[in-house]
């Protein structure tokens, strides 16, 4: 029988900038009673990240453009807000009322670039944007839990997204060290013989997506995740999770 065990430390305190969240998360353990042990996975919630390396900004001192005016007259939106999403963009590539969807300067297609005014708790005019590299934010995590207690973990750092033609929002992951984020089954053999040709699953992703069950959406409180028993390869997790625009057959 194979068993995957996931649960929430609880007790995480408040994060603000410049906060060190390998620190945090070795106190919340020891806190806990809780031994991490290695192969671990930990999943840590884009905001928290975001908000502990300063990716957090201050609408009063945003001056909208003329691009982010029209933005905001299309989207219905805070021009300030809509003059964030452009900085954080390659592209505006949808908008309708209440919805901007952009391609993210990391490539990412997301709602409003992944600025974020939920659960910043800096003041009602301040927004949070994505980490400038959860890859790396993901191995400082890996290198402090080493550090701190000798083990082998691997880090996903999670943000929740839509999806097109599907409802509702999932978690994904955005940043990855200690794990590849990607499994092949090319080339192997199915329960009847068939070999398989294109079979790669998204590992990361359905980890971040167990994560998000535990995390919650609200006031929960509980951005740190410790999954036991997934099934993975250990790497670097500097495989690209983002499909590239040339065989993007819905672009």
């Amino acid at each position: 029988m194979r068993t995957m065990t996931a649960w929430v430390p609880v007790g995480f305190p408040d994060v603000r900038p410049g906060a060190d969240l390998g620190e945090m998360i070795v106190e919340l353990f020891r806190f806990n009673d809780v031994a991490p042990e290695d192969g671990d996975v930990l999943v840590l919630a884009q905001k928290v990240v975001s908000k502990a390396e300063g990716a957090v900004v201050d609408l009063t001192e945003v001056s909208p453009g003329k691009q982010a005016l029209a933005l905001a007259a299309d989207s219905q939106k805070d021009a300030r807000l809509c003059q964030v999403i452009i900085d954080e963009s390659k592209m505006i590539m949808r908008v309708r009322p209440g919805l901007v969807i952009a391609e993210h300067r990391l490539g990412f297609i997301c709602a409003n670039a992944g600025v974020d005014r939920s659960n910043v708790g800096l003041g009602d005019d301040w927004v949070s944007v994505l980490p400038k590299d959860p890859n790396a934010s993901a191995a400082r995590l890996v290198e402090a839990v080493y550090t701190a207690l000798g083990l082998k973990v691997a880090v996903i750092v999670n943000d929740t997204h839509g999806r097109p033609w599907r409802e509702g929002a999932v978690g994904v992951a955005i940043g990855t060290a200690g794990l590849e984020p990607l499994l092949s089954h090319i080339g192997r053999e199915d329960l009847y013989g068939y070999v398989l040709h294109s079979s790669i699953e998204g590992v990361a992703d359905e980890l971040a997506a167990t994560a998000s069950l535990l995390q919650g959406q609200a006031a929960e409180g509980t951005p740190l995740v410790l999954i036991r028993g997934a099934r993975f390869e250990p790497a670097e997790g500097k495989t690209k999770l983002l499909r590239e625009p040339d065989k993007d057959m819905f672009r």
